[in-house]
């Protein structure tokens, strides 16, 4: 890989031994006697630049080369020199090319048709993002794309690795469900019967795949709590599901969520377990992705790796929903402009949450006690009838990050709360066992992978953060 040819390249002086590099073209670029060519084979940002020099190479490299273009695929051997150019230590100075796979940039006629005869649509210019959606197989060559997809990477292994530090049990929950984990109701059905037919006619799911209605699930937080009555640490990570109609930068139809559960836990130890999280993934990105942040910071966002370097060293500040919704109060009555007006009651919107973040804390904050009304009926009830034991962590520059709460472990509190919602308390029979047997206090939390790697890189659309996207719209390639 060319991230660890770079890597002994930066740790080692150049010997004039002879290497080898496997990649895609770059960029190719001629003077009068060497002919460029930038391989990259995406294990890291930066190319390896070799020089053929034309009175050096055999006339079969000569002729590869003629015909070498962005996006084709080469294996280049050669020695490796000290480079006369700036901005880099080194080069190859190239002996023979092997071009594995050509990418014309002005087609060529195909026979059978079938074989394509359009261009390579990624020449060295500017692609923008609209256009790169268009075609999600070709984009992860793109720069930005692959700067994403490292820096994913590099996030779910630290995801693994804060909870295992942690002594968490890593566990899959189903992606098929019976029940509405978050009472939304947003969902996707799944079922083999012919819906024209049979289900729309009389509704009768008995004969169908498993029995009764199956739908994709959108949270795997209920099945985790279960794990957690047992194993007293748990952490989901996978795929989930929402059917909400959304065209927005900030919504998908399939996303990834991080869902641990933690039982004998208070809000106060699901706070700190969260604050911990959030710097933990910031410092793995910021100290084993610094040459994509980089590229972010230039091209994506100014001011990003400062902004992501004071989260990750912030002690983040603590605030119950009401003081919250005092200081908007406050500041609205001073002109500041939102265009929704702060009441209590009434959820927190994402300009709320940044100004919150930006000018009252002026850092990350964690704010708690959210009225029990536009909470989620699984939230743990306070004494004051009126709010739950909910958290949500709040960053600058997006607001809301992580969503959370400590769970009612109380069996009769929470039936008359599922009774007073119109729930079908026996589809949740199982559910409240956990809390008939052996019952106790527990928390977590959720946060979407792709809305924090939008957060560590800049990136303004949550589509262009997930390989393949799935949107209202748009299920395929």
């Amino acid at each position: 890989m060319l991230s660890k040819l770079i890597r002994e390249i930066l740790a080692l002086q150049p010997d004039s031994r002879e290497v080898e590099a496997k990649g895609w073209v770059r960029t190719k670029r001629e003077t009068k006697n060497i002919i460029f060519v930038e391989l990259n084979d995406g294990s890291c940002f930066s190319g390896v630049q070799c020089a053929f020099d034309r009175t050096g190479v055999s006339a079969q490299a000569l002729e590869a080369l003629a015909s070498l273009g962005t996006g084709a695929s080469a294996r280049v051997s050669g020695r490796l020199v000290p480079s006369p150019a700036a901005g880099q230590p080194v080069e190859i100075a190239a002996t023979d090319i092997e071009v594995y796979g050509d990418a014309p940039a002005e087609g060529r006629e195909a026979q059978p048709e079938y074989l394509g005869a359009a261009p390579y649509p990624l020449q060295k210019k500017r692609h923008s993002v609209e256009f790169l959606r268009e075609i999600a197989h070709l984009r992860p060559r793109s720069n930005v794309f692959g700067a994403v997809s490292r820096v994913r990477s590099r996030l779910a292994l630290a995801v693994h690795k804060y909870f295992s530090d942690l002594g968490f049990v890593y566990v899959n929950t189903p992606i098929i469900t019976h029940a509405d984990g978050e009472g939304a109701g947003n969902l996707f059905q799944v079922t083999t019967l012919d819906l024209d037919a049979g289900v729309k006619a009389g509704g009768d799911y008995s004969r169908d795949f498993f029995g009764s209605k199956a739908f994709l699930a959108v949270t795997g937080q209920l099945e985790a709590e279960a794990m957690a009555s047992a194993l007293s640490r748990v952490y989901t990570f996978g795929p989930t599901f929402r059917a909400e109609n959304s065209n927005t930068s900030r919504h998908l139809a399939e996303f990834w969520m991080i869902e641990p559960e933690i039982a004998f836990a208070s809000l106060e130890d699901n706070m700190e377990i969260a604050e911990g999280f959030i710097k933990a993934l910031l410092r793995a990105a910021l100290d084993d992705c610094a040459e994509d942040l980089a590229f972010f910071d230039e091209r994506l966002e100014k001011g990003l790796v400062k902004t992501l370097e004071s989260v990750a060293g912030a002690k983040f500040a603590r605030a119950t929903y009401t003081d919250a919704v005092r200081e908007l109060e406050k500041a609205a009555a001073g002109g500041a402009g939102f265009e929704f007006q702060p009441r209590w009651g009434a959820d927190l919107q994402s300009e709320h949450e940044k100004f919150l973040t930006e000018k009252v804390f002026q850092g990350p904050a964690i704010i708690t006690d959210y009225p029990r009304d536009i909470k989620a009926f699984y939230m743990k009830q306070n004494d004051d009838g009126k709010t739950v034991r909910a958290m949500d962590v709040l960053v600058p520059k997006i607001g809301e990050i992580i969503g959370g709460s400590q769970r009612e472990e109380d069996l009769g509190k929470l039936c008359a709360r599922m009774v007073e919602l119109g729930m079908d308390i026996p589809a949740y029979s199982w559910y409240l066992d956990l809390r008939r047997y052996g019952t106790v206090p527990h928390s977590g939390f959720g946060l979407g992978f792709e809305r924090f790697i939008m957060y560590a890189t800049g990136v303004a659309n949550i589509r262009d953060v997930i390989p393949f996207p799935r949107a209202a719209g748009r299920s395929g390639l």
